[in-house]
């Protein structure tokens, strides 16, 4: 369980920013776990393109710092790489000057769901909160460009939401997976696909990354891609056994042993993923929304009766 793995009195790192590539930043807020989330940014010539924001206004206002501390370009383009708060609850701080662009999907997600996660973490110091989604989405495919240096931003969806996308920049082989990949988390897909994330892992290995900034976690490499597979495939297969027996997730979740996967951060997200691996079972179609009713108080129940672990 979360809370047994790191206390919640644990000294944090403060971010980090990284030069992953000439120009190219990932800004990393360790240890990874709910709301510390990553982000990153590219500077070109005469401006910067932002990819996410974080969870709280504080976190916001010292990733926009952190820009400010490498450069005074203008703040052009926001890219949100899915709809959820710790990427998203910060757009409003890079507007007016700010282009927010995201996937048609997110910008519905972001408008319906507001600050919905200030009920599912209520200890959190959030600040000032506005919610802004993106005002330029797409379908499939965007391409973006920092001076000559395309980004290609890809609709890998459903996966970890119905709505995720990946900011790919093949020149440099440097990958923002958002959370379609998680380093040293346990991956979470309670509001998108089981199936749909393993095939979606499968277009990120396509695409032959060398770097890889995580939507959580370290930046890494390649082999995290299989990391993760491994994982949702260890869910699938315990899905298929509790549910085959009528077991509810939570009971499933239980009697489980998470071998090699127990070190991860958050491992009260099995329930959750659990839940989502039952719907795809049932023959629902991918990315079906789950009342979080049913599924949060069964992931509580699993972690000894407390909430999840947050330290944003």
């Amino acid at each position: 369980m979360s809370t047994t793995q790191v206390p919640e009195d644990a000294e944090l790192p403060p971010p980090n920013v990284a030069e992953v590539s000439d120009g190219i930043f990932a800004y990393i807020q360790l240890d990874g776990g709910w709301g510390l989330n990553n982000t990153g940014f590219l500077v070109g010539s005469d401006g910067v393109t932002i990819i996410d924001t974080c969870f709280t206004e504080r976190r916001s206002r010292m990733f926009h710092d952190a820009i400010r501390r490498q450069t005074g370009f203008p703040l052009r383009t926001l890219v949100n790489t899915h709809h959820h708060g710790d990427h998203t609850h910060g757009n409003y701080v890079f507007l007016p000057a700010a282009t927010i662009v995201g996937h048609e999907l997110c910008r519905q997600e972001v408008i319906a769901t507001g600050h919905g996660a200030a009920a599912l973490f209520p200890g959190v110091d959030w600040g000032e909160i506005r919610i802004a989604p993106p005002f330029v989405t797409f379908e499939e495919r965007l391409n973006l460009y920092v001076d000559d240096l395309k980004v290609e931003l890809v609709y890998v969806g459903p996966a970890h939401t119905t709505n995720d996308i990946v900011a790919w920049v093949p020149e440099r082989e440097v990958l923002f997976a958002g959370d379609v990949i998680f380093n040293k988390g346990t991956p979470f897909a309670m509001m998108g696909s089981i199936a749909g994330w393993l095939e979606a892992l499968e277009r990120l290995r396509a695409l032959a990354p060398q770097t890889i900034v995580p939507g959580h976690g370290p930046v890494c490499g390649p082999e995290v891609i299989d990391e993760v597979a491994d994982y949702l495939r260890f869910v699938q297969e315990t899905a298929g056994k509790g549910f085959g027996e009528g077991l509810t997730p939570l009971a499933t979740a239980q009697r489980t042993d998470l071998g090699r996967f127990a070190g991860l951060l958050d491992t009260e997200r099995l329930v959750g993923n659990l839940h989502r691996a039952y719907s795809e079972l049932r023959g629902e179609p991918l990315g079906t929304v789950l009342p979080l009713g049913a599924v949060v108080p069964d992931m509580i129940a699993y972690n000894g009766g407390q909430m999840p672990r947050c330290l944003a």
